[in-house]
């Protein structure tokens, strides 16, 4: 079909692996080590705070994990998810490029966090556990968690970024909706959110905050696990079905990508997309360019060290090698609440090190353009997110105009904006401005690596 919108998998396709991209690596990423002995951590270290399936799943050096049959069976409340040729962006822009999006949008929640949130309660709940915490930027992971934990039926807690806490109201309705308790963070419930307020009373939080007070309360009761929604290697693993699903899609289309973009915060969306295309990059069946997009005002890729650091503000955590902006930065209260995180998972540094990745930041005025753009021509309103990864498309796609090349563009379209439209408001308004990072802020911030 020569003009072919949309490319659909019947449920028979659904993977019924995740890869893991660690044994086809050059060489393997750095461990992550105890803070107190500086030896790498082993299952011991992290039992009050995952199920043993999961520490096997972070530490695993198969080439491909298993997906249980219970777990594939919520799934298919939404898996295979489309992929979209953007035949009308293309239009709009007159571009030669043909422009691919993978939508994870049509997901129970609107975004691709239950990819991980559902075996991850699985796994809790085979093992006992009885209620599970955890933090949340703009609310996607909380929901995806509280939609998870209904499933299998287990308490969730969560505690979410004060500054989204506060703009996104009904994000907080859908998390309670699924039964999820929510707190404003930095909270009054643990000591390291007293300790913030104490010292920083009007604080907005940060992802580092959240995650503190979660880890906290969660290795204080023993029917209690702690859930993670991007930066570690077992929530990449789960997330790689888009992209196993995607390279089937690209048969269905006959087309090969040139360039793969994806938006970063702790690196979920873009690890599970890129990862398998990666793998078929190393066995040099294909040669994309694959790049990742953060935002300006929290570019930890672009801007930060690579060192070992706290994945929490609080020092509760392994510390782990990654590119970090410090585990006491704050970032600006910007709209793309998922991305607001300190560092960047651990694998995606590594592989970024490697030189088997690009990265660039953008502006968010410059991203709600892309998202307004994309709108007005495909009809999705996109999160916040993925616009970051929708404006590097434009720009590339706006080369090929110069150019003539006719590069065939993919990127993850991780999810809708439909409780983030007040994001939108302010950008149309106007009254939306770019915060970029300050040198003098990010070398204060660093001084804190431990």
């Amino acid at each position: 079909m020569a003009e072919q919108t949309k490319y659909v998998l019947d449920e028979a396709d659904l993977p019924a692996q995740w890869y893991n991209v660690i044994p086809d690596l050059p060489e393997p990423p750095p461990p992550p080590l105890h803070p107190g002995t500086r030896e790498p951590v082993g299952p011991d270290d992290l039992a009050p705070l995952f199920p043993q399936a999961l520490i096997a799943q972070e530490v695993t050096t198969d080439r491909y994990v298993d997906i249980p049959e219970e777990v594939r069976e919520v799934y298919r409340l939404w898996r295979p998810s489309p992929l979209f040729r953007a035949r009308r962006l293309e239009k709009a822009l007159g571009t030669p490029a043909r422009i691919y999006y993978k939508y994870e949008g049509v997901s129970p929640v609107g975004s691709h966090k239950p990819n991980t949130a559902v075996p991850q309660a699985f796994y809790n709940a085979a093992e006992g556990v009885t209620r599970l915490t955890t933090e949340t930027g703009a609310g996607q992971w909380g929901s995806a968690l509280a939609f998870a934990c209904a499933q299998y039926g287990l308490e969730c807690e969560v505690w979410q970024v004060r500054a989204s806490y506060d703009q996104k109201p009904y994000r907080k309705l859908m998390m309670e909706t699924f039964g999820a308790t929510v707190h404003p963070s930095p909270s009054e419930l643990t000591e390291s959110g007293r300790a913030i307020l104490e010292r920083h009373p009007d604080s907005t939080g940060s992802l580092g905050i959240a995650i503190s007070e979660a880890v906290e309360q969660a290795a204080q009761d023993p029917d209690a696990r702690y859930a993670l929604g991007s930066v570690l290697n077992h929530v990449l693993l789960h997330q790689t079905v888009i992209g196993e699903e995607a390279l089937k899609q690209f048969e269905l289309a006959g087309d090969t990508p040139d360039l793969l973009v994806g938006c970063t915060g702790g690196g979920s969306n873009f690890g599970g997309l890129a990862f398998p295309f990666l793998r078929e990059k190393l066995a040099g069946r294909m040669d994309p360019v694959i790049r990742a997009v953060e935002p300006a005002a929290c570019p930890s890729l672009t801007r930060g060290k690579y060192a070992y650091d706290f994945g929490d503000t609080a020092g509760l955590t392994p510390l782990l090698k990654m590119h970090t902006l410090g585990h006491e930065f704050i970032p600006d209260p910007i709209h793309a609440g998922g991305l607001r995180y300190h560092g960047m998972s651990p694998l995606i540094s590594h592989i970024y090190e490697l030189g088997l990745i690009e990265a660039i930041a953008i502006g968010q005025q410059e991203c709600f353009a892309a998202g307004v753009r994309f709108a007005r021509s495909e009809g999705i309103i996109p999160a916040p997110e993925p616009t970051h990864a929708l404006a590097a498309c434009i720009q590339e796609a706006l080369r090929c105009k110069e150019t003539g090349e006719e590069k065939v563009i993919l990127t993850a379209l991780c999810g809708h904006a439909h409780l983030d439209l007040p994001a939108y408001g302010a950008y149309l308004a106007g009254d939306m401005v770019d915060n970029e990072l300050s040198d003098a802020t990010l070398e204060k911030s660093l001084a804190t690596l431990p």
